[in-house]
């Protein structure tokens, strides 16, 4: 994946728009972009992921000699523009919230501040980056919120649009709370715990059940879980691995359990239970697949399935019931050669899809006696800050009468400066580090906004200076 060179990985309207700043001498200007995703119905929160990628991929931007030779076959591009490229690098800021930070509708959660023809280069390839992981990860953090204290294992490689997908999804999966992957690719290249039993190929390739499940428990006796259900689960399936696991008790080994991926769950791990818990074995893992998802497996938790291990597959890894999350790369200010700050803002006949100007940053706002996070705000980045001694009123977006007022409360910056003229100046965190960071994350808000039956809507509200330069705004152009 690393030997590949990204640099092209863009929508063809990116270079023809560089083309021209370049022609009107405007790749002194710096704009200011920032990526943010839409409210809709399925969305009520998201958890930020694909930075590192984002930032390999930016630190490594070049136009080699095969990539000139490309767009100069196109016939589009001035002399100048393909002599321009062939020292192109991206030499602007990026900030961002870290991986694995619960973010909001219309919340910035990467900002591209370079000069015009760099920070529209990169559009396409950071959303097609951090739409995909953010999408994943979200989808893992339901999943694993439903499964409570469960392992959740990713099982999606099989069923994901491609290797990538595949890849990073598992990546994604694992900061959303899955325990491990199937995918032995991914275990190498991010340090994933891997895990996986054997498919029902296994079982049809001896002369029976008892003997499939024999052999391969002679293979990894420290390691038996048994695919139960490939010619009938109860009358065969547990029984036959009742008898298997007698063989490894018999010889000093603990057996681990049995897979489900069929059938009636919630009924078959019952009965399933109550079989292995009168041929002695109480501590087996059940573990079940096959088409899982968050409400799936909270229906089986609200039935008293019996079920403690979960691999989730096609669901997770192409997030089904969403498959994309829409995210955008909007222009929120044009800084002119003499610094001069210029808030740009798009309008729409839908108020969402209305962006907020300027050079921005959010703070989230914590509850001192819980933890719990209370609200967001939005905010330009030249704002003074929050005096937490001091009572503080947010206001809702756009419903201006709306007020809150917090006083035993304590506010957090999200967003980070991840590059500086073109250098990596953030501490890039491990796996391990960004999953439980994404779990603290997770902990500190209340149930009521992560529940998946019409979840609390968690208050992002716009600074007072953001809502006043929005509205000015609006009112110049449309002149009023």
């Amino acid at each position: 994946m690393s030997e590949r060179n990204l640099t092209l990985l863009t929508d063809l309207y990116q270079l023809t728009m560089m083309n021209g700043y370049l022609k009107y001498e405007k790749n002194e200007e710096i704009a200011v972009f920032d990526v943010f995703f839409r409210q809709n119905d399925m969305i009520t929160y998201s958890l930020a992921c694909g930075l590192e990628q984002v930032v390999d991929y930016i630190l490594n931007l070049n136009f080699g000699e095969e990539e000139i030779k490309y767009l100069n076959s196109l016939g589009i591009f001035s002399a100048d523009f393909l002599d321009y490229l062939k020292n192109f690098k991206f030499t602007g800021d990026v900030y961002a919230v870290p991986e694995g930070t619960v973010v909001f509708p219309g919340e910035p959660i990467l900002t591209v501040k370079a000069p015009i023809l760099q920070a529209q280069l990169v559009e396409t390839a950071i959303l097609n980056i951090m739409n995909f992981q953010t999408l994943i990860a979200t989808k893992s953090a339901k999943i694993c919120y439903a499964a409570k204290n469960d392992l959740v294992m990713e099982f999606g490689l099989r069923r994901a649009q491609a290797p990538d997908a595949g890849i990073y999804g598992a990546r994604a999966a694992v900061i959303g709370g899955c325990g491990s992957t199937s995918n032995v690719l991914a275990g190498k290249m991010f340090d994933i715990p891997v895990a996986g039993t054997h498919a029902h190929s296994w079982v049809m390739n001896f002369k029976d059940e008892y003997t499939a499940f024999m052999e391969y428990a002679k293979v990894y006796p420290e390691n038996t879980l048994l695919l139960v259900d490939t010619y009938d689960t109860l009358k065969q399936g547990v029984p036959n691995a009742i008898k298997v696991f007698d063989y490894l008790k018999e010889n000093g080994y603990k057996p681990r359990g049995i897979r489900l991926d069929s059938g009636d769950l919630a009924y078959l791990s019952k009965k399933a239970r109550a079989m292995l818990d009168k041929a002695g074995y109480p501590d087996t893992i059940i573990c079940a697949s096959g088409d899982l998802d968050e409400y799936s497996i909270s229906s089986l938790k609200n039935q008293g399935a019996q079920i403690n291990s979960w691999g989730v597959g096609t669901r997770l890894i192409t997030s089904a019931d969403m498959p994309a999350l829409g995210g955008v790369y909007k222009l929120a200010a044009i800084i002119d050669k003499d610094g001069s700050v210029t808030p740009k803002i798009k309008l729409s006949n839908n108020t969402a899809k209305i962006t907020n100007p300027g050079f921005k940053n959010i703070y989230r706002v914590y509850d001192k006696a819980t933890g719990k996070a209370e609200a967001d705000v939005i905010c330009l980045r030249d704002e003074k800050e929050v005096d937490e001694s001091k009572p503080l009123v947010l206001t809702h977006p756009t419903e201006r009468w709306k007020k809150t007022t917090y006083t035993n409360y304590q506010v957090r910056t999200l967003q980070e400066q991840i590059i500086k003229d073109g250098k990596l100046v953030y501490n890039m965190p491990t796996l391990k580090e960004i999953k439980a960071y994404a779990k603290r994350e997770l902990e500190s808000f209340w149930d009521e906004y992560k529940r998946l039956d019409r979840p609390h809507l968690y208050k992002v509200d716009l600074s007072d200076d953001l809502y006043e330069l929005k509205r000015t705004l609006l009112e110049k152009i449309r002149g009023v």
